[in-house]
């Protein structure tokens, strides 16, 4: 690999304690509450479920069966040991356990994930034409959208997508990301102020290639690190004010970052933007200096703010027009404005054209679809949407398979899908 193609950050080789940025007592801690609900478990698995190398552990075991904390139970493959708590240990495993029921792996320091944030940051990315196509190859994106997505996603900053409801705003957001086409190393949980805050979130980061365990397990390979594909969070209507502070479990004792954290170098998309359960203004209010600044403040359950960065892509996807939800000040920190416009007849079409061999047809015929829009468009005033093409040849689709009908897009079945659609639109 060039230098050109290094990636540009990789977690740090890990020798010892000193290097993981953790100390004796932290990994104790962390070591005792896991053999406290395992039971008894080998050197490597210990160093397993703590995501650090088995390297530093002989020794580090080796002192606390000195302090009688642990006891050997029999020997493990490769020259290991399985241990298990003594009474002494248990003790103190319960000790720690209310303390913070953290079990898992071991955190990395807060200073860490500072330095690869800034490393893997967002605006260093320049995607070109070609990563646009890419990643909108499954959308039908007209040449002027994508000169007007390209420099607002060069950017790094952010843009409101707006126009009317199934013009595919919330299909551009969620490919914006995959325009960025390197992956990313987060940290599983972080430790701040002696608290411990998760960060890798399953539900909403994309593993690129999972762990490995055992004697598979390179001798400084560090597990608290996991590389993900660039995120991209979606938070609609049920967003609120909430999500976007430290959550804190008073029984575990355990944080869990806030969604606009977890899309750091990544995109953050606020679909349905003015329908969240918040007033547009308390977002304004909590995020005008995050938008301008790109850090933000948020507070520990000790009551201190920590500064955190504020590296993503921020889109905001709405069904009104941009100055209607909020004022000046917010808009000015949102440099881009782009309308996803109703498609032209032209696009229209070719919508029909590529949707249905997809969906089971064989072709469209023109004249068929000519009447669909002359009498169901043009003389209802209807306006076209995006969305519809695909809609009403589900609608068909259905008709056929329920009345086990071949698949055939003629008048009769385009009548019927339109007195289901449109009813009440």
């Amino acid at each position: 690999m060039s230098l050109e193609e290094q990636p540009p950050f990789r977690p740090k080789v890990v020798t010892d304690l000193s290097s993981a940025g953790l100390n004796f007592a932290q990994v104790e801690g962390l070591v005792l509450k896991f053999l406290l609900n395992f039971g008894v478990a080998s050197g490597r698995r210990i160093a397993d479920e703590l995501g650090l190398p088995f390297g530093i552990f002989p020794d580090f075991l080796r002192q606390l069966k000195n302090q009688q904390i642990v006891s050997y139970t029999g020997s493990a493959a490769a020259n290991d040991f399985n241990y298990a708590l003594t009474d002494t240990g248990r003790a103190r495993a319960k000790v720690a356990f209310e303390e913070c029921a953290y079990i898992g792996t071991a955190p990395v320091p807060f200073t860490d994930y500072l330095e690869a944030v800034a490393a893997q940051t967002i605006t260093a990315e320049r995607p070109k034409m070609a990563d646009l196509r890419r990643a909108f190859s499954d959308l039908l994106v007209s040449e002027s959208m994508f000169q007007t997505l390209g420099p607002a996603i060069n950017s790094g900053r952010g843009m409101f997508l707006y126009g009317y409801p199934g013009n595919g705003k919330t299909s551009i957001a969620e490919r914006i990301t995959r325009c960025f086409g390197s992956t990313i190393w987060i940290p599983r949980v972080i430790t701040v102020e002696g608290q411990i805050l998760k960060l890798f979130d399953p539900a909403n980061h994309e593993v690129v290639r999972p762990r490995r365990g055992g004697l598979l397990r390179a001798d400084d390979q560090d597990d608290r690190w996991i590389e993900i594909k660039r995120p991209t969070i979606v938070a609609g209507g049920e967003l609120t004010m909430e999500n976007l502070e430290i959550h804190y479990n008073p029984a575990t004792k355990i944080c869990e970052a806030p969604l606009q954290m977890k899309s750091n170098n990544g995109c953050f998309l606020i679909d349905d933007f003015g329908r969240q359960r918040m007033q547009p203004i308390e977002l304004l209010n909590r995020w005008i200096i995050p938008l301008e600044k790109r850090y933000d403040f948020l507070t520990l359950p000790s009551g201190k703010k920590i500064r955190v960065p504020f590296d993503q892509l921020i889109l905001f996807s709405t069904n009104l027009e941009p100055k209607q939800l909020v004022d000046e000040a917010f808009l000015r920190r949102i440099p881009y404005k782009i309308n996803a416009s109703d498609p032209t007849e032209a696009t229209f079409r070719r919508l029909f054209e590529i949707f249905a061999p997809s969906l089971g047809f064989k072709s469209v015929d023109q004249a068929v679809l000519d009447d669909l829009i002359e009498r169901h468009y043009r003389r209802m005033n209807r306006p076209f949407r995006a969305c519809q093409p695909r809609d009403l040849l589900l609608q068909v689709r259905n008709h056929c398979v329920f009345n086990e009908l071949p698949l055939d897009l003629t008048t009769e079945y385009f009548d019927i899908a339109v007195g289901n659609y449109f009813t009440v639109i």
